[in-house]
Parts: C-alpha cells; sequence; structure tokens
C-alpha cells in the first residue's frame, strides 16, 4: 500500500518591511494547517527582491514570528541563496523555445495600446503584453543583447499551452472566512479549473535578477517537498501561472489553501506599500500576545 505523503506547508513572507497583523494571521493559518494533519510549517525568506530586501526585515521576521510563539526546521530556506536554482530552470524553458527577451518598458506597453481602451487585462488588472518583442528575428535579439540594453525573459504562453495539451486545474482547499468561527465540519477540496492564457506573455526573469516570483516559488515548493501551498486570496489568480510552470518543468503540484485577506475599517487589505504598520508596533507598545490575537479574525480572534 502506497504510504501517504506526509503534509508539509510554509509562510514565506519578503524581507522588505515590518511584518504586519495580515502576515500574523497567515503564518498562523499555515502553521494551523501543519498542526491540524500532523504535519511541518515551514519558514521560506522570499529576497529576490535585492534593491528592497534588507537584513533587519528578515531579523524582524524571526522576532515577530518566535513572539507569536510559532517554531520552523532549520535551516530556512532564503531566496537570494539559490540564483543557480532559478537560472537552470530558465535554461531549460529557453531550451524548449518557451521564452523570449522582450525590451518593452512599461511605457512601451502603454504607448502600444493607447488607442485600445478594450486591451483585454490579466486578473490581477495589468494590461496584456501586445507581443512587441514576441517574433524578433534573432539576428535583431542577438543585437540587442549585444548592445547591452535591459530586458526581461517572458514567457511564450501560446508556445507553453501548446506543450501542456491537458486541460489545468488544481485542488483548492477550505478557508474559514472572516466572519465564521470555526467548525468540526471538514469541506471536502474543490477542483479549480485554470486558464493561464488569461495572463499572457508573464515576465519569469529579469537581465538583473534570472527570477520572478512565479519561477522561484514552483521551484522552491518542490525543493522543499510542499504538500500545501497556503497564503493569501491575493495570489489565488496566480495559481494559474504556477501549476503551468510546474507541468513545464515536471514539478509536483500540491494542493493550495487561499485564506482571507485582513482589511481595514475601509476594506482595504493591509499591504507593507500601503505604510501599514507593523504588528511588532503593537507589542512594543505593551500589547499582550493574547490581545493581539484578538485582533484576528477566526478561528484566532474575534475580528
Amino acid at each position: 500500500m502506497k504510504e501517504a505523503k506526509k503534509f508539509i506547508t510554509r509562510f514565506a513572507p519578503s524581507p522588505n518591511g515590518w511584518l504586519h497583523l495580515g502576515h500574523a494571521y497567515a503564518a498562523l493559518m499555515a502553521a494551523k494547517a501543519a498542526r491540524d494533519a500532523n504535519g511541518s510549517f515551514l519558514l521560506r525568506i522570499e529576497d529576490i527582491d535585492i534593491g528592497r530586501a534588507r537584513p533587519h526585515f528578515t531579523e524582524g521576521i524571526y522576532q515577530d514570528l518566535d513572539w507569536l510563539g510559532l517554531t520552523w526546521p532549520e535551516p530556512v530556506m532564503v531566496q537570494s541563496t539559490r540564483f543557480d536554482v532559478y537560472e537552470a530552470a530558465l535554461a531549460k524553458l529557453r531550451a524548449q523555445d518557451l521564452v523570449y527577451p522582450c525590451w518593452a518598458t512599461r511605457g512601451d506597453i502603454l504607448a502600444a495600446i493607447q488607442d485600445k481602451p478594450d486591451w483585454q487585462r490579466d486578473p490581477d488588472g495589468a494590461p496584456l503584453y501586445p507581443g512587441l518583442y514576441r517574433e524578433l528575428p534573432e539576428s535583431r535579439r542577438k543585437k540587442l543583447i549585444w548592445e547591452g540594453k535591459p530586458y526581461c525573459w517572458r514567457l511564450d504562453m501560446t508556445r507553453a499551452l501548446g506543450v501542456v495539451s491537458q486541460k489545468l486545474n488544481y485542488r483548492e482547499c477550505y478557508a474559514p472566512s472572516e466572519t465564521e468561527a470555526e467548525t468540526e465540519a471538514e469541506t471536502p477540496p474543490q477542483t479549480i479549473p485554470l486558464d493561464p492564457a488569461l495572463f499572457g506573455d508573464v515576465v519569469l526573469a529579469r537581465k538583473d535578477v534570472p527570477t520572478s516570483y512565479h519561477l522561484a516559488v514552483v521551484l522552491d515548493d518542490a525543493a522543499q517537498g510542499v504538500t500545501q501551498v497556503t497564503r493569501g486570496q491575493d495570489l489565488q489568480a496566480a495559481t494559474a501561472i504556477h501549476v503551468l510552470l510546474q507541468k513545464l518543468l515536471d514539478l509536483p503540484q500540491p494542493d493550495y489553501l487561499h485564506h482571507p485577506l485582513l482589511r481595514d475599517v475601509s476594506g482595504r487589505r493591509l499591504s507593507k506599500q500601503a505604510g501599514d504598520s507593523g504588528f511588532r508596533n503593537l507589542r512594543q507598545e505593551g500589547m499582550r500576545l493574547d490581545e493581539v490575537m484578538a485582533l484576528l479574525p477566526p478561528p484566532f480572534g474575534q475580528g
């Protein structure tokens, strides 16, 4: 009889700011999922954005999670130590002619579609790449590379979907909503169909950084044996890209659990970019752990 895989999930923050209450909720959700399944909770530092990552934010992650009472195995995977792994995966895609260099700036893309108000946008709201450099002759590509102009590597979505002929889907596990109390009833995973074409030719790497979030995350999850990706609903749409890359790179496909996001009183989700204070400020102001937990939605607090 085949032995069941050990349950493994992770919390993977970026050290480009202090963790806020939304991160605390995400980490606790992942740790709870591991505990309920008698599995493992991993921490991973996603610092491929080397221009914004800072050592003191990394140290702050360790301190904040420790204060929440969370533990994790050592050593912690750090993405900036794995650029060679990402480069090798990108080379594999290049060998299959599934990626191409692109020199288009955001301004170039907006200029190309400025007279097309109905231009399609991806699930995250960004305009689809209009293919400015997709069919560029190889001689022209080599010349531009030789000239040293900055470029990125885009996935040729049409070619990629031609290689992956089967319909794509994934198993979405259940996460309580912000207003639901924890119940004993278990909701079985749902099979969700995917259409990666909605994202067009996504960026997989840049000249100065040999990866993107999309490429790094699927390689790291595979390397760590992750069986359930636990993350916020803001990344649910990106699962289409990730499952496609898992197929192209012959990587195992985990289950997914996309939990609700924490929001302020206006309904805006908490984020570092918006300047939301880290929950370390709350504890430094003297709040106890139980008081901070009470600020979180069920199953940890009252919301």
